[in-house]
């Protein structure tokens, strides 16, 4: 049976938000920094602090600096969740992040003005640090690590005192984990970050689950000798395996039915000197894909053709692990009610993964989750130029209001 929407929120309020928030921290080139622990991101949580409180949310920060908003619902039950982060890279937009916090705080005053009473408590999460160290959500998943010394922040603060600066506490940090009895389900709304749903012309993204991903450092070692002297047959030029590498990669990229993703994105050359056949190379390798098993398969195939390739090229090349941060895939009922809420709205949509991380792939750990994307225009993202408009900002919104109801009686 089609729900008809019955609630709305204020697309006009929702995008002061978007823009007031972009006020704090912001570039002469229009872009936005707000890293993680600075001033700015503490003036931004403060800001978004007051909004929860006008919204009906009591707030809270736990022990590792994530800032939360709830609402109590008419039942102790688990919680209904949704939030995202507002911490930017360097010279980020004000979409990335920003866009799920104020959607959800924009849900929490619909239900106050509405005097609608949830089954389930509802929460609003600002998760502390996405975009370097991602402690915040691990946090809450229990995955983080309790060393302190195990986090390397690229500003070089530790992370203890970043965390304790937001007002958490980091010797108590295994406080901050939440179970399946605290969250029954996670929804995240966000910006696309790439160009999936322009090129589609699809107005939401159904996500499907966040990518897992390997990284990889790939040594290759052959001999420096001189370019003028060195016959051609008499080689061990580390960088022409490198380049046989670099199109092994692409092509493992390309290979069907899978959606994964492959990439050579780095690489350094020595000595480096026009006239010295290269001796050795070092060169990333990232992998992603919704499958444990095709990423697996895909890194099982690349094993054995680097060793065709060291083989015909007289070099040693080594791999050797970097990251493995496994797939989280989303909760089938609720890309089901994400997608039963577009076609009630008259909203197009799109089953799609999302090969970024997020928050909610933590979140993903331990309790039921699901995402909604916006179109990003032109896919351009951690950048001054991201823009969604306005109209789409509202879109994702009143899925995310509507998909929150209906979980709300899905879960009793």
């Amino acid at each position: 049976m089609v729900l008809l929407q019955t609630l709305s929120v204020n697309g006009k309020r929702l995008n002061q938000s978007i823009d007031d928030l972009a006020q704090i921290g912001q570039l002469e080139n229009g872009g936005i920094c707000r890293l993680a622990f600075s001033s700015e991101d503490l003036q931004g949580r403060e800001l978004v602090r007051r909004w929860m409180v006008e919204a009906g949310l009591s707030t809270c920060v736990d022990t590792a600096g994530n800032l939360i908003g709830r609402r109590p619902g008419r039942t102790n039950a688990p919680a209904i969740a949704t939030g995202s982060h507002i911490d930017t890279v360097p010279c980020g937009g004000k979409f990335d992040g920003n866009l799920g916090v104020l959607a959800g705080i924009e849900v929490a005053r619909t239900l106050q003005e509405n005097n609608v009473v949830l089954e389930h408590p509802f929460e609003v999460i600002v998760f502390a640090d996405e975009e370097d160290t991602m402690v915040g959500g691990r946090a809450i998943a229990g995955t983080a690590s309790l060393n302190a010394a195990d986090y390397h922040r690229k500003d070089g603060r530790p992370i203890d005192e970043c965390v304790n600066a937001a007002g958490g506490n980091w010797e108590q940090l295994a406080l901050s984990r939440r179970t399946r009895d605290d969250i029954c389900a996670f929804v995240e709304l966000h910006v696309e970050q790439g160009s999936v749903l322009e090129t589609a012309q699809k107005q939401i993204g159904v996500v499907q689950g966040i990518v897992g991903m390997q990284r990889y450092q790939i040594h290759i070692t052959g001999r420096p000798n001189h370019a003028g002297t060195t016959p051609m047959d008499q080689r061990q030029d580390a960088l022409v395996a490198a380049a046989q590498v670099v199109l092994v990669v692409n092509r493992l990229g390309k290979r069907p039915p899978a959606q994964q993703v492959a990439t050579v994105g780095a690489l350094q050359v020595w000595p480096n000197a026009d006239n010295i056949v290269p001796g050795q190379v070092q060169c990333s390798i990232d992998v992603r894909d919704l499958n444990q098993y095709v990423i697996n398969d895909l890194i099982d195939d690349l094993k054995e053709e680097l060793r065709l390739i060291a083989q015909n090229t007289d070099t040693k090349i080594e791999i050797v692990p970097q990251l493995n941060v496994a797939p989280s895939p989303a909760a089938d009922h609720i890309q089901a009610v994400i997608a039963e809420v577009c076609d009630s709205f008259g909203l197009s949509h799109l089953p799609m993964p999302s090969r970024a991380g997020h928050d909610a792939l933590e979140m993903g750990r331990f309790t039921d989750m699901g995402m909604i994307f916006v179109p990003s225009e032109g896919g351009f993202s951690h950048s001054e130029v991201e823009y969604t408009t306005p109209e789409e900002c509202v879109n994702g919104a009143n899925v995310l209001l509507e998909t929150v109801l209906r979980l709300d009686r899905h879960y009793r």
